[in-house]
């Protein structure tokens, strides 16, 4: 009765097979990096402006959880002392950017929490949350406006 469709469909791609795919883990894995990678860079920026060991665990966790998830590949890096250098040490700075930039690092924390739950990763999850409850007490210590 119908004659069957000899053509392909025109919401098909010409070539699926020469396009590149990933699967939702992979997609997943590069997001969550990304936003570690971001929450490290800030804790780096941190680190510069107020110095502390709690800061510098905190950013060797974060870099090899970035590595974990990039297969080995380490995550770029900015020299605290090279931040220090610039006349960025405590003190020099007004309270207002520190908790501005530890309110940044929270949302990072948080975005990745949220990937990280999504991905069932633990281990990403508890470094990201412990991130979230330790730039909130300090954005508060430093007086958030």
């Amino acid at each position: 009765m119908y004659e069957p469709i000899r053509t392909k469909s025109v919401h098909s791609t010409a070539d699926d097979a020469s396009f590149p795919h990933r699967s939702r883990e992979e997609e997943l894995d590069i997001q969550l990096a990304g936003h570690l990678a971001a929450l490290l860079a800030a804790t780096d920026e941190l680190r510069a402006l107020a110095p502390a060991a709690e800061l510098d665990a905190a950013a060797e966790r974060l870099a090899r959880e970035v590595a974990r998830l990039r297969r080995g590949a380490q995550p770029v890096r900015t020299s605290v002392a090279a931040g220090r250098a610039h006349g960025s040490a405590r003190g020099s700075r007004p309270l207002t950017p520190l908790a501005a930039l530890h309110q940044r690092a929270h949302a990072l924390a948080g975005r990745a929490l949220v990937v990280a739950a999504s991905r069932a990763d633990t281990a990403a999850a508890i470094l990201a949350a412990e991130r979230m409850d330790a730039h909130a007490d300090a954005a508060r210590l430093v007086g958030t406006p």
